[in-house]
């Protein structure tokens, strides 16, 4: 049976994607800040592992991961879900920031730092980070910042791994209707497990979801001009702090 690792596991995309993958006989590691709410989720996930879990402190994730490895002695799959959103403005406050940057950049480096030998020595793993649409087209302050650079990371890590067995998979959702988008109204539901899941199986270099996003993602790729005046102004003002810790 596979063990497979997700962090920010107690709302959203990451307890979907913990459920789903538990149904099809997955052991899941859940990994957040509240423990009530992981043993609440567990309750219902046969063989589901309770880690609480702070990603923002070195230690925490230590012990997540070696309580992972000790079910089986493996660990098959790391889904780096964790995030924080808001703060679109570049005149965000520091605190802002630096919360941004610990969950979003540095957290999926030091879980992939973790296990990374893991999957070295058992020749094999899969690890998906989930970016957003907002790490191609930069809109979001800050937080683009974060999924810009969470994007060139998983491209280095995917091909510093290259021939190790380890599929490194980047997944970008745009809006999503989850707690993180609460404020948003007639969005898609969350989609994006299933192509968490196709990845764990079946790594692949990125996948957007919903699908309507890769035309947005190309144009303003090749038509940088355009994307300015079309998103001009859009990312200023203040944005509540919210996030899948």
């Amino acid at each position: 049976m596979p063990v497979v690792i997700v962090t920010g596991a107690s709302s959203g995309i990451g307890r979907t994607t913990a459920e789903r993958l538990a149904r099809n006989g997955t052991t899941v590691v859940l990994a957040a800040r509240r423990a009530d709410k992981l043993e609440a989720l567990a309750a219902q996930l046969p063989g589901a592992v309770v880690v609480p879990t702070d990603v923002r402190d070195q230690s925490a994730i230590d012990n997540l991961v070696e309580r992972a490895r000790a079910v089986t002695g493996r660990i098959d799959g790391l889904v780096n879900n964790a995030g924080i959103g808001g703060a679109a403005s570049i005149l965000a406050p520091d605190e802002a920031v630096e919360g941004m940057i610990q969950v979003n950049m540095l957290a999926p480096i030091r879980l992939m730092r973790a296990v990374v030998p893991i999957m070295r020595d058992q020749r094999g793993g899969a690890i998906v980070n989930i970016g957003s649409v907002a790490g191609e087209v930069g809109i979001n302050g800050v937080y683009s910042a974060t999924k810009f650079a969470l994007r060139g990371m998983t491209d280095s890590v995917r091909r510093e791994l290259a021939g190790t067995g380890i599929g490194i998979t980047l997944v970008e959702p745009g809006y999503i209707a989850t707690p993180f988008n609460k404020h948003r109204t007639n969005l898609p539901g969350p989609e994006i497990v299933a192509a968490v899941e196709k990845a764990l199986r079946r790594p692949r270099r990125r996948i957007v979801v919903p699908a309507k996003y890769r035309a947005a993602i190309v144009a303003a790729h090749v038509f940088p001009g355009l994307a300015d005046r079309i998103y001009a102004g859009k990312a200023a003002g203040k944005a509540e702090i919210k996030g899948r810790l």
